[in-house]
């Protein structure tokens, strides 16, 4: 199933200066005749180059607007009139979490309460046919189910157990999404997906952390054994089925997205020395430079999804392996250092370890 979306649907997506929001962005600008507003407080990790680059000023404004302002954000959606909602607007790296958590409860869950408030303000004053299609899509993360053991998947009926500051807060949010469509009627689809990775990703992620600290020559940081696992899933694969669940799910439901790409930390940096031997070899593996450093507070050991349910249903399968997707993403990565070195210097953030507080 191709997702559709018809021309002049104006198209509202929170956080769209971020990583997975920018693709999206992008996406939806190259592959739809669709009016795009991109709402974002423009936090440290934002970036807007690779929107920017499509030089679209007739389908596409930001709104720079923290969603912890209430006023500020009933106001942009009312600038924007969207007939669609995606909602990617979050604090999303568990380590900050841990060092600072209240910015996450702010953010994710009071930021997730005002844009309900002022979403539901603006469908129920739309008039017919723009109320009867009109979606509230609501992106959240595989982190709020918890950790796994050796054998099952995360799917669609996994009880919520979040570990970390992050992980719950993004709980809560699924939750008032949730509450809102049971108690409001808002029509709201959610998707839970896996770790994301690909080009524009903010160098503090441990694929990108991986390239740059290889590149530079400096020891790659590897928490605990190594031996913790994540979903891959390459993000355009990711964005794919965000428009396809956005457009073609079933109202009230959610779908989970993984990238049928389970690896160690440590295979996943493994690999990517590999990558780096082929691509820019130097006198010694880039292997030498892993160091095992000590574990995250709370470090979830293992998750894995199922995505049979967005698989049947919508039709949605991912078309990179994590092999392709990743020797692409390294490559990227070594063609734009200039660009990693740059929002490192905007944001202050220079690779240093953080969230070890307990």
């Amino acid at each position: 199933m191709a997702f559709s979306v018809l021309p002049g649907t104006r198209v509202l997506v929170t956080g769209g200066a971020g990583f997975i929001g920018g693709c999206l962005v992008r996406s939806l600008l190259k592959q739809t005749n669709a009016v795009v507003f991109n709402l974002d407080k423009l936090g440290y990790a934002s970036d807007c180059t690779s929107i920017d680059r499509l030089q679209m000023p007739d389908r596409y404004q930001l709104l720079k607007v923290d969603l912890i302002d209430s006023i500020a954000t009933d106001e942009a959606v009312a600038q924007a009139d969207p007939d669609l909602v995606m909602h990617l607007a979050a604090e999303s790296h568990v380590d900050r979490s841990i060092d600072g958590p209240e910015a996450f409860i702010e953010s994710n869950v009071k930021g997730t309460f005002n844009l309900l408030q002022a979403v539901r303000k603006h469908w129920e004053g739309l008039e017919d046919e723009r109320h009867r299609k009109f979606r509230f899509h609501h992106i959240s993360t595989d982190e709020v189910f918890g950790s796994l053991g050796e054998i099952g998947s995360f799917s669609e009926v996994t009880p919520y157990d979040p570990r970390s500051p992050y992980s719950a807060s993004k709980a809560a949010s699924d939750h008032f999404v949730r509450a809102w469509h049971k108690t409001y009627g808002l029509p709201v689809v959610i998707t839970n997906c896996s770790n994301n990775y690909g080009p524009w990703q903010f160098p503090e992620k441990l694929i990108p952390v991986v390239i740059m600290k290889a590149l530079a020559g400096e020891k790659i940081p590897l928490y605990g054994d190594g031996q913790n696992i994540r979903d891959w899933l390459f993000v355009e694969d990711h964005v794919e089925a965000l428009l396809l669940a956005a457009t073609a799910g079933q109202l009230g439901q959610t779908y989970c997205v993984g990238g049928f790409g389970e690896r160690t930390n440590k295979q996943v940096v493994d690999s990517i020395c590999n990558i780096l031997d082929d691509l820019r070899p130097k006198s010694q593996p880039y292997s030498c430079l892993i160091s095992n450093v000590i574990d995250r507070p709370g470090h979830d050991r293992r998750y894995s999804i199922n995505s049979e349910k967005i698989k049947t249903e919508l039709g949605w399968k991912p078309k990179y392996s994590f092999e392709k997707g990743l020797k692409y993403t390294v490559e990227w990565y070594i063609h734009n250092l200039d660009w990693c070195q740059a929002i490192s210097r905007r944001s202050g953030y220079f690779g240093e370890r953080i969230g070890t507080t307990i």
